[in-house]
């Protein structure tokens, strides 16, 4: 049988050195900078990626206005020109005839193609104007719908609306006393529209011959320059004419509103 402990209160007695204070505070401020810059940094990066994202919606928010803020020299050139644009990758160049005012949508592009694309995106504001070819045998009408919609809606409607060949044509701008004049719905021989999802637009170009004569069958203007067409919309070229230009338009309010995104960066 063990032995009873005759001094048990020495087996209770359990007696640790202190520690230095100065060696506690050092260990209390380790920790708490520790904390610090770990807060820190998370911190850092979460408010980065905030802010980063934040000046992107502004940006975009911001280019809405930019048929407001725009020169209309700088949102329709009065001369156009792009190497390659043309059949067989001719350069091709085009004149501004006639620009019209600003005017709601449903005016601007007409209530077929409005039927299509405001129900998503809603409407700002749209801007148009019309162009000939320098040999003046072609007339084009190029327009941009500024939208109410964000971001996602554009990308919805970019992808149910897919290249918007299909889609019903936009409407002319026939300016009087130009070589645009007798340019009317009757005379619309090829088309494309776009759905730009960088910024809150949607570009659209329509071409027709400048001799006014009437076209009975349009043809998508993607359709009108694939190899091996040989229609009188194809041959003349027009399907190029309206791509080219809406080419043009297209990348200068998206090198206008690449400005904003710098501004708010």
């Amino acid at each position: 049988m063990p032995e009873e402990d005759s001094h048990p209160t020495l087996l209770l007695r359990v007696v640790a050195s202190r520690p230095h204070p100065l060696r506690v505070a050092a260990v209390v401020i380790a920790l708490v900078l520790g904390a610090g810059l770990l807060g820190g940094a998370a911190a850092g990066a979460w408010l980065t990626g905030d802010s980063a994202a934040s000046a992107a919606r502004a940006a975009f928010d911001d280019s809405r206005s930019l048929w407001r803020d725009l020169p209309v020299d700088e949102l329709f050139p009065p001369e156009l020109t792009s190497e390659g644009a043309g059949p067989g990758g001719a350069e091709r160049r085009w004149l501004r005839v006639a620009v019209a005012p600003d005017d709601d949508c449903l005016t601007a592009i007409g209530p077929a193609l409005a039927e299509v694309l405001l129900p998503t995106a809603g409407c700002e504001r749209a801007v148009r104007a019309s162009y000939v070819d320098d040999t003046v045998s072609s007339v084009t009408t190029v327009g941009m719908v500024f939208t109410e919609a964000d971001a996602p809606a554009m990308e919805a409607l970019r992808a149910s609306f897919g290249t918007g060949e299909g889609a019903p044509l936009p409407l002319t701008f026939a300016a009087p006393g130009t070589a645009a004049e007798g340019f009317g719905a009757e005379q619309r021989a090829t088309w494309t529209v776009r759905v730009l999802t960088d910024v809150p637009v949607i570009v659209y170009s329509v071409s027709g011959f400048a001799d006014a004569r009437v076209v009975d069958s349009p043809q998508p203007a993607a359709e009108a320059v694939a190899e091996g067409q040989d229609t009188a919309v194809a041959l003349a070229g027009l399907g190029h004419e309206a791509m080219g230009l809406a080419d043009q338009v297209e990348r200068s309010i998206r090198q206008a509103a690449a400005r904003l995104t710098e501004d708010h960066g």
